[in-house]
């Protein structure tokens, strides 16, 4: 399970790299596009539904995270790195846990001794 993970989102890390720097060299900036999306109905739908699914990621981040400052580190790199930020949180916390761990223990805050 965690090399199955391990490779998931070492995948969508590195998709999400290479498609954001073609973007920036073939697309130049994000500015002007993201204007003309927010005047489609469609495009503020697809932008409430990912910051939505963002910030619904980072409230499990938050419940991860014991002090507020990694949880308000983790707010701003999850809304200004989208899935970036979440592939990344996933390999730390992956590469974290034990060789014998199960997905409960990827899932659910771990307690301190």
């Amino acid at each position: 399970m965690k090399t199955k993970l391990i490779f998931l989102y070492g995948f969508i890390l590195a998709v999400m790299i290479a498609v954001n720097v073609w973007a920036s060299f073939a697309g130049g900036n994000v500015i002007p596009a993201g204007a003309v999306i927010w005047n489609l109905p469609w495009g503020r739908a697809t932008f409430f539904d990912t910051f939505f699914g963002f910030l619904t990621f980072w409230l499990w981040t938050a419940y991860q995270e014991k002090n507020w400052f990694r949880r308000i580190l983790w707010f701003v790199l999850i809304m200004g790195l989208g899935n970036i930020a979440i592939a990344a949180y996933m390999l730390i916390k992956l590469y974290r846990l034990k060789p014998n761990s199960g997905i409960r223990d990827l899932l659910l805050r771990q307690k301190t001794l």
